[in-house]
């Protein structure tokens, strides 16, 4: 469903001769019905990685490919076929929670009569009934994330694309949230689930790539992790990890 092969991405940069390299031959692959986890720090490559997957960014080399379409050559087919969803998404003051969901199904191009009928599913589906004539000016912080779900999710996209999504939140609010991904993974959809918290992806997700300063440091399910490295905890695991890798660009110069 998503296919990853050797991506990179480098951003201009006065200061640096050549820029910055913020992506480096980045590869890996997500099935129907997983959660691939991006594990990472800040400033590791995660959000340039998912943007390229969304088509906001042009890759500098390197291919991917989304639900069988390439996101350079192809990109309003990718677009029709993905939902992306991050901490930050906006939330329109001046419009209730229904007017936003029906706003974002129009411009994905559904029909009126079959979008009705699925944000009254969507309502039902994430308890949302009792929030659907509120402002956003009006919403809790719970309450603009069930928004954001939805509309991410209102034209039943099969690529599920979402940027630390609990960042920010209460654990009340980051539970729910996670508790509506895990059940976006039993409807069979694909998913990169992006984050920085290691409770998440433990939660969560099938495989995981530890991504940092661009590059995928190791890449598995957590417990082939383990395995590979001797090490069964996974806090402790990243950490060597990046350690490890420290010590070799410092030794390489």
């Amino acid at each position: 469903m998503i296919l990853v092969e050797q991506l990179s991405k480098r951003f201009a940069d006065l200061r640096r001769d050549g820029g910055f390299m913020a992506l480096d031959g980045v590869s890996f692959d997500v099935q129907p019905g997983e959660i691939f986890g991006l594990l990472g720090p800040n400033g590791a490559g995660k959000t340039t990685c998912l943007r390229i997957l969304s088509t906001v960014f042009r890759p500098s080399s390197g291919t991917a490919l989304v639900a069988g379409y390439d996101v350079v050559t192809q990109p309003t087919e990718v677009r029709a076929r993905i939902g992306f969803m991050s901490n930050n998404t906006g939330i329109y003051d001046r419009m209730t929670a229904y007017e936003m969901v029906q706003y974002f199904g129009r411009l994905y191009g559904i029909p009126e009569d079959l979008l009705e009928a699925r944000i009254d599913h969507l309502f039902d589906q994430l308890q949302m009934r009792d929030i659907r004539d509120t402002l956003g000016s009006k919403m809790s912080t719970g309450m603009k994330q069930k928004v954001s779900i939805a509309r991410t999710i209102v034209h039943d996209p099969p690529v599920l694309i979402f940027d630390e999504p609990t960042s920010g939140l209460d654990v009340l609010v980051a539970r729910k949230v996670v508790d509506e991904i895990r059940g976006l993974r039993d409807q069979g959809k694909c998913i990169i689930y992006s984050t920085h918290i290691m409770r998440e992806v433990e939660k969560l997700c099938h495989r995981i790539a530890i991504i940092y300063k661009g590059r995928i440091l190791a890449l598995g399910s957590m417990a082939e992790l383990q395995d590979r490295y001797g090490q069964p905890d996974m806090e402790a695991l990243f950490f060597e990890l990046i350690d490890r890798h420290e010590a070799e660009v410092m030794s390489a110069k």
